[in-house]
Protein backbone atom coordinates (compact mmCIF):
# COMPACT_ATOMS: atom_id res chain seq x y z
CA UNK A 1 0.00 0.00 0.00
CA UNK A 2 1.50 3.34 -1.03
CA UNK A 3 1.00 6.59 0.80
CA UNK A 4 -0.74 9.16 -1.44
CA UNK A 5 1.32 12.20 -2.28
CA UNK A 6 0.08 15.33 -0.51
CA UNK A 7 -0.29 18.53 -2.51
CA UNK A 8 0.83 21.06 0.09
CA UNK A 9 0.19 23.99 -2.26
CA UNK A 10 -3.45 22.91 -2.51
CA UNK A 11 -3.68 22.63 1.28
CA UNK A 12 -2.14 26.09 1.71
CA UNK A 13 -4.59 27.55 -0.80
CA UNK A 14 -7.65 25.86 0.70
CA UNK A 15 -7.06 26.44 4.42
CA UNK A 16 -9.64 28.85 5.88
CA UNK A 17 -7.11 30.72 8.03
CA UNK A 18 -5.28 33.68 6.43
CA UNK A 19 -1.60 32.89 5.74
CA UNK A 20 1.40 34.72 4.31
CA UNK A 21 4.80 33.19 3.57
CA UNK A 22 7.63 35.66 4.16
CA UNK A 23 11.30 35.43 3.24
CA UNK A 24 14.10 36.44 5.66
CA UNK A 25 13.96 39.97 4.21
CA UNK A 26 10.20 40.05 5.07
CA UNK A 27 9.21 40.02 1.42
CA UNK A 28 5.88 38.33 0.69
CA UNK A 29 6.62 35.09 -1.18
CA UNK A 30 3.18 33.48 -1.09
CA UNK A 31 -0.33 34.30 0.10
CA UNK A 32 -3.41 32.14 0.34
CA UNK A 33 -6.98 32.91 -0.69
CA UNK A 34 -8.17 33.36 2.90
CA UNK A 35 -5.63 36.15 3.43
CA UNK A 36 -6.76 37.89 0.26
CA UNK A 37 -10.39 37.69 1.43
CA UNK A 38 -9.50 38.99 4.90
CA UNK A 39 -7.55 42.02 3.61
CA UNK A 40 -9.31 42.74 0.33
CA UNK A 41 -5.98 42.70 -1.52
CA UNK A 42 -5.31 40.35 -4.42
CA UNK A 43 -2.46 37.89 -4.66
CA UNK A 44 -0.94 39.91 -7.51
CA UNK A 45 -1.03 43.07 -5.35
CA UNK A 46 0.98 41.42 -2.59
CA UNK A 47 3.50 38.98 -4.06
CA UNK A 48 7.08 40.26 -4.07
CA UNK A 49 6.38 43.27 -1.87
CA UNK A 50 8.06 44.12 1.42
CA UNK A 51 5.46 43.40 4.10
CA UNK A 52 5.50 46.88 5.64
CA UNK A 53 5.30 48.54 2.22
CA UNK A 54 2.18 46.52 1.48
CA UNK A 55 0.71 47.21 4.94
CA UNK A 56 2.27 50.42 6.29
CA UNK A 57 1.42 52.28 9.48
CA UNK A 58 -1.82 54.28 9.47
CA UNK A 59 -0.64 57.91 9.55
CA UNK A 60 -3.97 58.97 11.03
CA UNK A 61 -3.39 56.82 14.10
CA UNK A 62 0.26 57.35 15.17
CA UNK A 63 -0.41 55.89 18.62
CA UNK A 64 -1.16 52.44 17.17
CA UNK A 65 1.74 50.03 17.68
CA UNK A 66 0.70 47.09 15.50
CA UNK A 67 3.39 47.70 12.85
CA UNK A 68 6.14 48.06 15.45
CA UNK A 69 4.99 44.99 17.42
CA UNK A 70 4.78 42.82 14.31
CA UNK A 71 8.24 43.95 13.17
CA UNK A 72 9.71 43.10 16.58
CA UNK A 73 8.04 39.67 16.54
CA UNK A 74 9.23 38.79 13.02
CA UNK A 75 12.82 39.83 13.71
CA UNK A 76 12.74 37.83 16.95
CA UNK A 77 11.68 34.75 14.98
CA UNK A 78 14.54 35.31 12.51
CA UNK A 79 17.03 35.71 15.35
CA UNK A 80 15.93 32.84 17.61
CA UNK A 81 14.39 30.34 15.18
CA UNK A 82 11.47 29.99 17.61
CA UNK A 83 7.75 30.63 16.86
CA UNK A 84 6.14 33.71 18.39
CA UNK A 85 2.45 34.12 19.26
CA UNK A 86 1.33 37.72 19.64
CA UNK A 87 -1.48 39.26 21.65
CA UNK A 88 -4.40 40.83 19.80
CA UNK A 89 -3.10 43.79 17.76
CA UNK A 90 -4.76 46.88 16.32
CA UNK A 91 -3.27 47.01 12.84
CA UNK A 92 -5.20 49.14 10.36
CA UNK A 93 -4.80 48.21 6.69
CA UNK A 94 -4.99 50.36 3.56
CA UNK A 95 -8.24 50.12 1.60
CA UNK A 96 -7.69 48.80 -1.96
CA UNK A 97 -8.31 51.43 -4.60
CA UNK A 98 -8.52 54.30 -2.08
CA UNK A 99 -5.02 55.78 -1.64
CA UNK A 100 -4.39 57.14 1.85
CA UNK A 101 -7.54 55.57 3.32
CA UNK A 102 -7.21 52.94 6.07
CA UNK A 103 -9.70 50.57 7.65
CA UNK A 104 -9.62 49.77 11.38
CA UNK A 105 -8.61 46.15 11.90
CA UNK A 106 -7.76 43.93 14.87
CA UNK A 107 -5.73 40.73 14.42
CA UNK A 108 -4.47 37.75 16.41
CA UNK A 109 -1.11 36.86 14.73
CA UNK A 110 1.26 33.89 14.99
CA UNK A 111 4.69 33.81 13.33
CA UNK A 112 6.31 30.43 12.73
CA UNK A 113 9.84 29.88 11.35
CA UNK A 114 10.63 27.24 8.72
CA UNK A 115 14.34 26.24 8.66
CA UNK A 116 16.24 25.66 5.45
CA UNK A 117 18.92 23.02 4.79
CA UNK A 118 21.48 25.12 6.71
CA UNK A 119 19.13 25.20 9.75
CA UNK A 120 18.75 28.97 9.38
CA UNK A 121 15.28 30.48 9.02
CA UNK A 122 14.40 30.29 5.33
CA UNK A 123 10.72 31.31 5.57
CA UNK A 124 8.26 32.62 8.12
CA UNK A 125 4.63 31.48 8.07
CA UNK A 126 2.59 34.50 9.19
CA UNK A 127 -0.88 33.39 10.27
CA UNK A 128 -3.56 35.85 11.37
CA UNK A 129 -7.12 35.62 12.60
CA UNK A 130 -9.28 38.69 11.99
CA UNK A 131 -10.94 39.50 15.35
CA UNK A 132 -12.13 42.98 14.35
CA UNK A 133 -15.81 42.07 14.63
CA UNK A 134 -15.30 40.70 18.13
CA UNK A 135 -13.35 43.72 19.39
CA UNK A 136 -15.71 46.27 17.83
CA UNK A 137 -18.78 44.44 19.07
CA UNK A 138 -17.43 44.54 22.60
CA UNK A 139 -16.64 48.24 22.24
CA UNK A 140 -20.06 49.09 20.84
CA UNK A 141 -22.21 46.77 22.94
CA UNK A 142 -22.48 49.19 25.86
CA UNK A 143 -23.87 52.71 25.70
CA UNK A 144 -22.08 55.59 27.49
CA UNK A 145 -22.89 55.55 31.19
CA UNK A 146 -24.24 51.98 31.04
CA UNK A 147 -22.67 49.35 33.28
CA UNK A 148 -20.85 46.46 31.62
CA UNK A 149 -22.57 43.12 31.63
CA UNK A 150 -20.71 40.07 32.94
CA UNK A 151 -19.67 38.79 29.50
CA UNK A 152 -18.61 42.21 28.25
CA UNK A 153 -16.64 42.85 31.43
CA UNK A 154 -14.87 39.50 31.14
CA UNK A 155 -14.01 40.05 27.48
CA UNK A 156 -12.69 43.53 28.21
CA UNK A 157 -10.64 42.23 31.14
CA UNK A 158 -9.15 39.38 29.09
CA UNK A 159 -8.22 41.74 26.29
CA UNK A 160 -6.65 44.25 28.68
CA UNK A 161 -4.67 41.52 30.44
CA UNK A 162 -3.45 40.13 27.10
CA UNK A 163 -2.14 43.55 26.11
CA UNK A 164 -0.45 44.00 29.50
CA UNK A 165 1.09 40.54 29.22
CA UNK A 166 2.51 41.33 25.79
CA UNK A 167 4.04 44.57 27.07
CA UNK A 168 5.52 42.78 30.11
CA UNK A 169 6.94 40.01 27.92
CA UNK A 170 8.52 42.55 25.59
CA UNK A 171 10.13 44.37 28.52
CA UNK A 172 11.45 41.07 29.88
CA UNK A 173 12.89 40.15 26.47
CA UNK A 174 14.63 43.50 26.20
CA UNK A 175 16.02 43.19 29.73
CA UNK A 176 17.21 39.64 28.98
CA UNK A 177 18.87 40.81 25.75
CA UNK A 178 20.69 43.59 27.60
CA UNK A 179 21.80 41.21 30.37
CA UNK A 180 22.97 38.65 27.84
CA UNK A 181 24.99 41.27 25.93
CA UNK A 182 26.68 42.39 29.15
CA UNK A 183 27.31 38.79 30.21
CA UNK A 184 28.78 37.71 26.87
CA UNK A 185 31.03 40.79 26.75
CA UNK A 186 32.19 40.07 30.29
CA UNK A 187 32.91 36.43 29.60
CA UNK A 188 34.74 37.15 26.35
CA UNK A 189 36.98 39.56 28.26
CA UNK A 190 37.64 36.98 30.98
CA UNK A 191 38.45 34.23 28.47
CA UNK A 192 41.05 36.22 26.59
CA UNK A 193 44.35 34.35 26.18
CA UNK A 194 46.86 36.64 24.45
CA UNK A 195 49.31 33.73 24.15
CA UNK A 196 46.95 32.02 21.70
CA UNK A 197 48.15 34.33 18.94
CA UNK A 198 51.63 32.84 19.35
CA UNK A 199 50.35 29.25 19.17
CA UNK A 200 48.79 28.57 15.77
CA UNK A 201 48.76 24.85 16.63
CA UNK A 202 46.30 25.36 19.49
CA UNK A 203 42.55 25.58 18.84
CA UNK A 204 39.98 26.47 21.48
CA UNK A 205 36.20 26.25 21.44
CA UNK A 206 33.66 27.57 23.92
CA UNK A 207 30.01 26.51 23.70
CA UNK A 208 27.50 27.43 26.41
CA UNK A 209 24.49 25.23 27.01
CA UNK A 210 21.60 25.60 24.59
CA UNK A 211 19.47 27.38 27.22
CA UNK A 212 20.09 30.43 29.34
CA UNK A 213 22.18 33.55 28.88
CA UNK A 214 24.81 31.82 26.76
CA UNK A 215 27.38 32.35 29.49
CA UNK A 216 28.73 29.66 31.73
CA UNK A 217 31.36 28.63 34.24
CA UNK A 218 33.52 26.61 31.85
CA UNK A 219 36.87 28.08 30.85
CA UNK A 220 40.12 27.46 29.00
CA UNK A 221 43.52 29.09 29.30
CA UNK A 222 46.79 29.19 27.39
CA UNK A 223 49.93 30.93 28.70
CA UNK A 224 53.60 31.04 27.84
CA UNK A 225 56.24 30.19 30.44
CA UNK A 226 59.39 31.87 29.06
CA UNK A 227 62.44 29.63 28.96
CA UNK A 228 60.32 26.63 29.85
CA UNK A 229 57.44 26.07 27.45
CA UNK A 230 53.76 26.81 27.90
CA UNK A 231 50.78 25.80 30.04
CA UNK A 232 47.20 24.95 29.12
CA UNK A 233 44.18 24.35 31.28
CA UNK A 234 40.41 23.98 31.41
CA UNK A 235 37.96 24.16 34.27
CA UNK A 236 34.30 23.93 35.18
CA UNK A 237 32.39 25.91 37.80
CA UNK A 238 29.07 24.48 38.96
CA UNK A 239 26.10 26.41 37.59
CA UNK A 240 25.36 28.78 34.73
CA UNK A 241 24.83 32.47 34.21
CA UNK A 242 26.58 35.55 35.53
CA UNK A 243 27.39 34.16 38.97
CA UNK A 244 29.13 31.09 37.55
CA UNK A 245 30.97 33.25 35.00
CA UNK A 246 32.22 35.55 37.76
CA UNK A 247 33.51 32.62 39.84
CA UNK A 248 35.09 31.17 36.69
CA UNK A 249 36.99 34.40 36.12
CA UNK A 250 38.37 34.40 39.66
CA UNK A 251 39.49 30.75 39.58
CA UNK A 252 41.03 31.07 36.12
CA UNK A 253 42.99 34.15 37.14
CA UNK A 254 44.15 32.58 40.41
CA UNK A 255 45.38 29.39 38.71
CA UNK A 256 47.07 31.41 35.97
CA UNK A 257 48.97 33.49 38.53
CA UNK A 258 49.94 30.39 40.54
CA UNK A 259 51.30 28.48 37.55
CA UNK A 260 53.35 31.48 36.40
CA UNK A 261 54.99 31.71 39.82
CA UNK A 262 55.41 28.01 40.64
CA UNK A 263 55.71 26.29 37.21
CA UNK A 264 54.42 23.06 38.82
CA UNK A 265 50.74 22.21 38.27
CA UNK A 266 50.42 20.23 41.51
CA UNK A 267 51.62 23.13 43.64
CA UNK A 268 49.55 25.58 41.61
CA UNK A 269 46.47 23.43 42.20
CA UNK A 270 47.28 23.51 45.94
CA UNK A 271 47.09 27.30 45.81
CA UNK A 272 43.81 27.15 43.89
CA UNK A 273 42.30 24.75 46.43
CA UNK A 274 43.19 27.11 49.29
CA UNK A 275 41.85 30.07 47.33
CA UNK A 276 38.58 28.22 46.67
CA UNK A 277 38.08 27.52 50.38
CA UNK A 278 38.39 31.23 51.16
CA UNK A 279 35.51 32.29 48.89
CA UNK A 280 31.95 31.38 48.01
CA UNK A 281 30.39 29.85 44.93
CA UNK A 282 33.40 27.79 43.85
CA UNK A 283 32.78 24.65 45.91
CA UNK A 284 33.09 21.43 43.85
CA UNK A 285 34.58 23.24 40.85
CA UNK A 286 36.90 21.12 38.74
CA UNK A 287 40.04 21.99 36.81
CA UNK A 288 43.02 20.43 35.09
CA UNK A 289 46.34 22.11 34.36
CA UNK A 290 49.15 20.84 32.15
CA UNK A 291 52.64 22.30 31.70
CA UNK A 292 54.35 21.39 28.43
CA UNK A 293 58.13 21.45 28.72
CA UNK A 294 59.17 21.93 25.10
CA UNK A 295 62.87 21.39 25.88
CA UNK A 296 62.59 18.04 27.64
CA UNK A 297 59.43 17.11 25.70
CA UNK A 298 57.32 16.05 28.61
CA UNK A 299 53.94 17.03 30.07
CA UNK A 300 53.38 17.59 33.79
CA UNK A 301 49.75 17.77 34.89
CA UNK A 302 47.39 17.83 37.85
CA UNK A 303 43.63 17.39 37.94
CA UNK A 304 41.04 18.41 40.51
CA UNK A 305 38.12 16.10 39.83
CA UNK A 306 38.18 16.81 36.11
CA UNK A 307 37.72 14.38 33.18
CA UNK A 308 41.16 13.18 32.01
CA UNK A 309 42.91 14.93 29.12
CA UNK A 310 43.86 12.72 26.18
CA UNK A 311 47.28 12.54 24.51
CA UNK A 312 46.80 11.10 21.03
CA UNK A 313 49.81 9.77 19.16
CA UNK A 314 50.22 9.98 15.41
CA UNK A 315 50.11 6.17 15.15
CA UNK A 316 46.50 6.06 16.38
CA UNK A 317 47.21 5.13 20.02
CA UNK A 318 46.44 7.34 22.98
CA UNK A 319 47.11 7.85 26.69
CA UNK A 320 44.67 9.17 29.27
CA UNK A 321 46.22 11.68 31.69
CA UNK A 322 44.54 10.14 34.72
CA UNK A 323 47.45 9.44 37.08
CA UNK A 324 47.25 12.71 39.04
CA UNK A 325 43.58 13.10 39.85
CA UNK A 326 42.19 14.32 43.18
CA UNK A 327 38.67 15.35 44.27
CA UNK A 328 37.15 18.64 43.06
CA UNK A 329 38.31 21.89 44.62
CA UNK A 330 37.47 22.30 48.33
CA UNK A 331 35.56 19.00 48.29
CA UNK A 332 37.65 17.49 51.13
CA UNK A 333 36.96 18.63 54.72
CA UNK A 334 40.57 19.74 55.05
CA UNK A 335 43.12 20.85 52.49
CA UNK A 336 45.25 17.98 51.14
CA UNK A 337 48.27 18.42 48.87
CA UNK A 338 47.39 17.95 45.23
CA UNK A 339 49.20 15.30 43.14
CA UNK A 340 50.95 15.76 39.84
CA UNK A 341 52.32 13.37 37.26
CA UNK A 342 54.42 13.56 34.09
CA UNK A 343 54.74 11.69 30.80
CA UNK A 344 56.78 12.19 27.62
CA UNK A 345 55.38 13.26 24.29
CA UNK A 346 56.57 13.07 20.70
CA UNK A 347 56.41 16.05 18.32
CA UNK A 348 53.20 15.69 16.34
CA UNK A 349 51.21 14.31 19.27
CA UNK A 350 47.87 15.97 20.06
CA UNK A 351 46.80 16.97 23.57
CA UNK A 352 43.06 17.44 24.13
CA UNK A 353 41.58 19.07 27.22
CA UNK A 354 37.81 19.46 27.60
CA UNK A 355 34.99 19.90 30.10
CA UNK A 356 32.43 17.24 30.92
CA UNK A 357 29.74 18.63 28.62
CA UNK A 358 31.67 17.17 25.69
CA UNK A 359 31.35 13.56 26.80
CA UNK A 360 28.63 13.26 29.45
CA UNK A 361 25.08 12.33 28.49
CA UNK A 362 22.12 11.88 30.80
CA UNK A 363 21.58 8.23 31.70
CA UNK A 364 24.91 7.15 30.19
CA UNK A 365 28.10 6.04 31.93
CA UNK A 366 30.91 8.55 31.54
CA UNK A 367 33.21 5.79 30.23
CA UNK A 368 30.92 5.46 27.21
CA UNK A 369 31.37 9.11 26.37
CA UNK A 370 35.11 8.91 26.96
CA UNK A 371 35.37 5.92 24.63
CA UNK A 372 33.41 7.82 21.98
CA UNK A 373 35.80 10.78 22.32
CA UNK A 374 38.99 8.71 22.06
CA UNK A 375 37.65 6.74 19.09
CA UNK A 376 36.91 9.90 17.11
CA UNK A 377 40.16 11.54 18.23
CA UNK A 378 42.49 8.71 17.27
CA UNK A 379 40.76 8.22 13.91
CA UNK A 380 41.25 11.89 13.06
CA UNK A 381 44.51 12.77 14.83
CA UNK A 382 46.13 13.88 11.56
CA UNK A 383 43.68 16.75 11.11
CA UNK A 384 44.75 20.28 11.95
CA UNK A 385 43.81 21.41 15.49
CA UNK A 386 41.03 23.68 14.19
CA UNK A 387 39.58 20.99 11.95
CA UNK A 388 39.93 18.39 14.70
CA UNK A 389 38.15 20.60 17.25
CA UNK A 390 35.23 21.10 14.87
CA UNK A 391 35.15 17.40 14.05
CA UNK A 392 34.98 16.45 17.72
CA UNK A 393 32.09 18.81 18.32
CA UNK A 394 30.10 17.79 15.25
CA UNK A 395 30.69 14.05 15.61
CA UNK A 396 29.69 14.20 19.26
CA UNK A 397 26.40 15.80 18.13
CA UNK A 398 26.95 19.01 20.06
CA UNK A 399 26.61 21.55 17.27
CA UNK A 400 23.68 19.90 15.53
CA UNK A 401 21.79 18.69 18.57
CA UNK A 402 22.36 21.48 21.07
CA UNK A 403 24.29 20.67 24.21
CA UNK A 404 22.61 20.25 27.58
CA UNK A 405 25.78 21.39 29.37
CA UNK A 406 28.49 23.95 28.78
CA UNK A 407 31.64 22.96 26.89
CA UNK A 408 35.19 24.24 26.80
CA UNK A 409 37.56 22.43 24.43
CA UNK A 410 41.29 22.88 23.81
CA UNK A 411 43.23 20.99 21.13
CA UNK A 412 47.02 21.42 21.06
CA UNK A 413 49.37 19.94 18.46
CA UNK A 414 52.69 19.45 20.29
Amino acid sequence: MTTPRIDYQALFTATPSPYLVLGPELVILDVNAAYCRATGWSRQDLLGRYLFDAFPENPADPSADGVRNLSVSLHRVLRTGEPDTMAVQKYDIPVPGRPGEFEERWWSPTNTPVPGPDRQVAWIIHRVEDVTAFVLSRAGSVQPGQALGEREAMAAELYARARELQLANEQLRQAHARERKVAVTLQEAMLQSPALARHPNIAVRYLPAAKGLNVCGDWYDVMDLPGFGFAVGVGDVVGHGLEAAAVMGMLRSALSAAIRALREPGRAMDVLDLYTRAGEGALASTAVKAVIDTHRRHITYSSAGHPPPVLAHADGTFVLLDQATAPPLAAEPEHVARPQSALPYTPGDTLVLYTDGLIERRGEDIDTGLHRLTTILTANSQLSPDHLADTLLSRLSIVTGGGEDDIALLVARL
